[in-house]
C-alpha cells in the first residue's frame, strides 16, 4: 500500500510516498481503507511524531490521525463491526497515522460514519468534535445559562465548541478574526471579539468557563475573567511547558470515545451541527497542508487529505 511518511533524513523534513505492506489487525483491532484523513499540522512536533512509546526516537512516522473510511479487515473479538461498514474516528497517535491506503486502529476509537456526510467531511471532524464534548462537558461540565469564552473560536476544535455549547443552552463569547466574525455569528456564536484590535478583557467579564485553543500569553491573560468559581480548559499548553499548576489542571488531551463518535455522528445527521472544511488536498499534494499550509484558505474549520481521489471532488 501506498503511504506518506516523514523523511527525517532532510534538516527541513517533508512527506515522502513509500510503499508498504498493508498490516494486519491484531485483536480488538480493525483496518481501515482510508478514503479521507484530516491535517494537523502542529502533529509533526509532537512527542508521539518524534518517539515511541518506550521512548526512544521513532523514524518515519506516517501522520494523520483522523480519518473517514471502510473497514476492511477485523481483528479477533471485534463483533460491532463488519467488513464494508463506513465508518469515522482516530487511532493512536504513537501509530502510523492515515495519510495512507490502509490505517489500524482500535474498534473503540471508531463509529458508524454519519450519513449525511462525505468522506472528506467526516474525517475532518473527529479530533475537533471530541475535543469540543470533552472539553465543555467532561472537564468544564458546561451547564445552560453559563457563560462560555473560546480562545480560536473559527478552528477545527472551536466551530464545535461554538456549535455544542450553544446547543445546551451556554452564552457564548469567542475571539477571531474580524473576517470570521459572520462565520462564527452563524454558527452560535453571540459575541465575536477581534483579538487584533480588541482587548478581550475588556469584552468579556465574569465568565464561568473559558475554553482556550491558542495558550500563549492569551491563556495566562484568561484566569483574570474568569468568576471566582469559573474553569478553564486548555489544549495549548503543553504539561512540561506550562507556568503553573492551574494551567497544568486545565490542559487536557482528547481521548477516543466510541459512544461520543455516535452521538456526534447524530448530531451530525440530524444538521444540529455541522463540519466545515477549510480545503480538501489530493494524497500527492499531503506535504504542501502539512508544511505549507496550502488549502487552508480562509483559517476555517479543517484541511483534509483525499486518499481515494474521488473525494477531492466532493467539498
Amino acid at each position: 500500500m501506498k503511504v506518506l511518511r516523514l523523511d527525517d533524513s532532510i534538516p527541513s523534513r517533508a512527506l515522502v510516498e513509500a510503499e508498504v505492506p498493508v498490516p494486519t489487525p491484531a485483536s480488538g483491532e480493525v483496518l481501515i481503507r482510508v478514503h479521507a484523513a484530516g491535517v494537523t499540522p502542529s502533529e509533526l512536533t509532537w512527542y508521539p511524531t518524534t518517539h515511541t512509546k518506550a521512548g526512544g526516537e521513532r523514524y518515519r512516522a506516517v501522520p494523520g490521525h483522523e480519518f473517514s473510511g471502510v473497514v476492511a479487515a477485523l481483528g479477533d473479538g471485534v463483533t460491532d463491526f463488519s467488513t464494508g461498514d463506513a465508518v469515522y474516528g482516530f487511532n493512536d497517535w504513537f501509530a502510523e497515522g492515515a495519510t495512507a491506503e490502509y490505517c489500524i486502529t482500535q474498534a473503540s476509537s471508531i463509529a458508524r460514519k454519519p450519513a449525511r456526510l462525505s468522506h472528506a467531511e467526516a474525517a475532518s471532524v473527529p479530533i475537533g468534535a471530541l475535543t469540543a464534548w470533552q472539553g465543555l462537558f467532561d472537564h468544564a461540565k458546561l451547564q445552560a445559562g453559563e457563560d462560555l469564552l473560546i480562545h480560536g473560536g473559527a478552528g477545527a476544535v472551536g466551530i464545535f465548541v461554538v456549535q455544542l455549547a450553544r446547543r445546551v443552552g451556554a452564552r457564548v463569547s469567542t475571539t477571531a478574526s474580524s473576517r470570521n466574525a459572520e462565520f462564527l455569528t452563524q454558527l452560535g456564536a453571540e459575541k465575536v471579539i477581534d483579538y487584533k484590535s480588541e482587548r478581550f478583557e475588556e469584552q468579556a467579564r465574569e465568565i464561568d468557563v473559558v475554553f482556550d485553543c491558542v495558550g500563549g500569553a492569551t491563556l495566562q491573560r484568561s484566569w483574570d475573567v474568569l468568576k471566582p468559581a469559573g474553569r478553564m480548559v486548555t489544549i495549548a499548553a503543553s504539561i512540561e511547558g506550562t507556568a503553573g499548576e492551574r494551567a497544568k489542571a486545565a490542559f487536557f488531551i482528547v481521548e477516543p470515545n466510541r459512544r461520543q463518535l455516535t452521538e456526534i455522528a447524530a448530531l451530525l445527521d440530524s444538521g444540529a451541527i455541522k463540519p466545515y472544511v477549510d480545503g480538501v488536498v489530493p494524497f500527492r499534494d499531503a506535504s504542501v497542508a502539512y508544511f505549507n499550509n496550502a488549502g487552508r484558505g480562509k483559517g476555517r474549520g479543517k484541511v483534509v487529505i483525499a486518499i481515494v481521489e474521488d473525494e477531492a471532488s466532493t467539498n
